[in-house]
Parts: C-alpha cells; sequence; structure tokens
C-alpha cells in the first residue's frame, strides 16, 4: 500500500512535468521521449537480469504489444495535449473514468460477465463526467474531450494487456509495450515533420529541457516499478482506491505550480466518478470473496 501510494504521488508530478514542458514543447514529442528513455532504460534492465525478450510466447504477442504501443500512443499523446488547456486537476478527474470504460471493454472484448450493479456505476460515472466537462467545455471547447480520448485509449490497454499470455513477465511487457509506444509516436513526430503539422513537429529542447525529460523517462520507469511491486503483494482490489490519490496530487501540483484549483462543478462531478469507481471496486471485492468462500466449500 505504501509503494502505491508513493507511485500515484509521483505520477501527477509528471503530469505537471509534461504541463509545465508543453508551453514549447509538441506534448507527443514529449510522450515519445519519456517512453524512449523508459524503453532504454528496461532494455538495460532486462539484459542485467539475463532474460530473453524474444521467445515463442512474446513472439506469439507481438501484434498485442503492437496495439498496445499504439493505443499508449494516443493516450499519452491526448492527456498531454489536453494538460496545455486544462488545468491539471480537471484533466485528471476526467481520465478517472477510465475504470469505468475498462468495466465496459471487459465486458465486450473478454466476455466478462458484469451485472446491473456494475452497469449502473458505470452510467453514474459518465455522469459526473458530464458534470465535469460541463464548465471546461465552454471555457476550454474541444480541448475537454481530449482526457476523455486518454481515458478510453488506456482502457484499450488495460484490455490489451489483460488478454496477454501469464507467461510473459511484466518487465518484458513494459519493455515491448513502451517500445512500440515510442516508435509510433517517432513515426508521428516524422510525419508531422514532412507535412509541416505544428502539433506534431519536433522542437529542439533546451539543455534544460533535455534534462527535464531524461529525469521525466527515469522517474516514470520508478513509479511504474512501485506500481508492479505494489501489484505482485496485494489484491489489485486493495490497490484500486489508492489510485485516486492522484486526483489529490494533481490538485496539489496544479495549485502550487501553476495557481490553478478546480471550481465547485469541478469537485461534485470528481465526486461522482470517484464514487462510481469506489463502488466498482467494492463490487469486484464483495464478488472475489464470494469465489473463494465457495472454492473453499467441501464437495459432497
Amino acid at each position: 500500500m505504501a509503494l502505491m501510494t508513493g507511485a500515484m504521488l509521483i505520477v501527477p508530478g509528471l503530469d505537471a512535468t509534461a504541463k509545465y514542458l508543453g508551453e514549447s514543447l509538441s506534448p507527443f514529442q514529449i510522450g515519445f521521449l519519456r517512453y524512449l528513455v523508459q524503453t532504454l532504460i528496461l532494455l538495460v534492465i532486462v539484459t542485467v537480469l539475463r532474460r530473453p525478450l524474444f521467445t515463442p510466447d512474446t513472439r506469439r504477442a507481438m501484434p498485442q504489444f503492437a496495439l498496445c504501443g499504439a493505443l499508449i500512443a494516443v493516450s499519452v499523446g491526448s492527456l498531454f495535449w489536453a494538460l496545455q488547456y486544462l488545468p491539471l486537476a480537471n484533466a485528471i478527474a476526467l481520465f478517472f473514468v477510465e475504470p469505468l470504460i475498462l468495466t465496459a471493454f471487459g465486458a465486450i472484448f473478454l466476455g466478462e460477465k458484469v451485472g446491473w450493479h456494475r452497469t449502473s456505476a458505470v452510467a453514474v460515472g459518465l455522469v459526473g463526467a458530464l458534470i465535469v466537462i460541463r464548465p471546461n467545455f465552454a471555457m476550454f471547447g474541444w480541448a475537454a474531450m481530449l482526457p476523455l480520448v486518454a481515458a478510453f485509449t488506456f482502457a484499450g490497454v488495460m484490455t490489451t494487456l489483460r488478454s496477454m499470455p501469464v507467461s510473459i513477465d511484466t518487465i518484458r511487457i513494459q519493455t515491448f509495450c513502451g517500445g512500440f509506444a515510442a516508435v509510433v509516436l517517432g513515426i508521428g513526430m516524422v510525419v508531422g515533420q514532412v507535412l509541416d503539422v505544428k502539433l506534431l513537429e519536433f522542437t529542439p529542447p533546451t539543455s534544460t529541457q533535455w534534462m527535464i525529460l531524461i529525469a521525466l523517462g527515469f522517474v516514470a520507469t520508478i513509479a511504474q516499478a512501485m506500481f508492479t511491486l505494489a501489484a505482485r503483494y496485494a489484491e489489485a482490489s486493495l490497490l484500486a482506491p489508492f489510485q485516486y490519490l492522484e486526483i489529490v496530487g494533481a490538485t496539489a501540483y496544479g495549485y502550487l505550480i501553476f495557481h490553478e484549483f478546480p471550481d465547485g462543478l469541478t469537485w461534485l462531478g470528481t465526486a461522482v466518478i470517484l464514487s462510481a469507481g469506489l463502488y466498482v471496486i467494492h463490487r469486484e471485492r464483495t464478488r472475489a470473496k464470494a469465489r473463494a468462500r465457495l472454492r473453499q466449500m467441501p464437495l459432497g
């Protein structure tokens, strides 16, 4: 729980850094360099641990890795793009409809059973998102929809990860998915340069910006490692509520660095989204306990 708490307080700091860099660099360029550094670090770790990257299982999973990387590229690009316009806490609040979208994707793509309790919670959470969107759309226009694009695509990432073979360890999954994300973002930067698309153009960073970008990749890797270690030692249903600490961190960073503070409607919508998400988590824990009791019951 301590590891998860630390990771969730670090992540909004990464988003705040991306927002700061976004004042002069393309959001897709920031994402590209972040995942490039992260992938290089993971490649070093895989080499030190002497884990073969290319095995029969990883070769068969290449289409899933590629899909995962493409979805990550769209998700991080959309979120970093949104941060150029929206206050940090507002963008993160909208992004947190992702667990609810993931519930719907699990039913649609993985055949998971989702009862009316969780279906109702998803609907309520989306109403909360509309409450947050309303004042932001009036103030920032279409940019208010970008965190939702990020949420949908990241839910796609999580759905893809859940479909991967359990024989492939987390480090190799992160290496391949992050590597494909860097490739997709890099191709996007090349296309943007050729077609003169300002949003995708590569702007040479200053020496200070290079240092920040490299640090961003290192810290992102550390946060991911903390998250992964936490997931190894505790059940997902126990850790899930701690993810919402990210909104607390985003509010604090937004206020301290950018002098932003959410308005009343944003707080109301955020409360609705969090309540719906926590209810989904509660239902999942209840179902898991019920399944465990059934397994322990004597036969005959």
